[in-house]
């Protein structure tokens, strides 16, 4: 990794290390066709403007904490480097207390493809070998529908996965996303979803 200056730094994607244990692949997909349909030039740009938020954990390694569907996207398009802004060194700790200290921070989001709590250990070693949580995907589509607002709330899709992950069955994902969709529209008005960051009144 070769210093930029003193905000950003260029990094290689295959040194950076995952923060949370899974994503949706359907925006994954949609950050590759974008991706496709932009020349050289804009591709230039685009990785010039998108910094990657990082921690620097032990042992000098640096970890992303944001634009996890980005790298994926970017990874499987044979892009090689991104620039990462680093958010602050934690490299002197030791490590259990290192995740304590980036949970606390909302800096990660220890829970697998399924929505199950998972130790540090088991996170991805690489964006490559992030998870498909269906759930996730459907979020992220609900919320371009107009579900729910857009939340500065650390990791505020993944609680409206959880809250659809109990209310829709997996295979209407697998076989019917849009109408999947148009369900989780209607349950996000409920008031049950009350809770949610973003949740708009009714």
């Amino acid at each position: 990794m070769t210093p930029l200056h003193h905000h950003t730094i260029h990094a290689n994607l295959t040194d950076l290390l995952p923060t949370q244990g899974a994503i949706g692949f359907v925006e994954v997909s949609q950050k590759r066709a974008e991706w496709q349909r932009l020349s050289k030039k804009m591709r230039k740009a685009l990785i010039a403007q998108h910094w990657f938020p990082s921690v620097l954990g032990p042992k000098g390694r640096y970890y992303i904490v944001d634009h996890h569907h980005l790298g994926m996207a970017l990874h499987e398009e044979g892009q090689e480097t991104v620039l990462l802004t680093v958010l602050k060194d934690l490299s002197w700790l030791d490590v259990d207390t290192f995740w304590r200290v980036m949970e606390f921070h909302q800096w990660a989001h220890l829970y697998s493809e399924t929505g199950k709590r998972i130790s540090h250990h088991q996170l991805p070693s690489h964006v490559s070998a992030l998870k498909d949580d269906p759930y996730r995907s459907l979020a992220g589509l609900a919320r371009k529908a107009g579900a729910f607002a857009k939340d500065v709330t650390p990791f505020s899709e993944f609680l409206w996965a959880d809250y659809f992950r109990t209310r829709i069955k997996k295979q209407q994902l697998q076989h019917a996303m849009d109408e999947a969709v148009a369900l989780a529209l209607d349950l996000a008005r409920h008031p049950q979803a009350s809770y949610l960051p973003g949740f708009v009144q009714t």
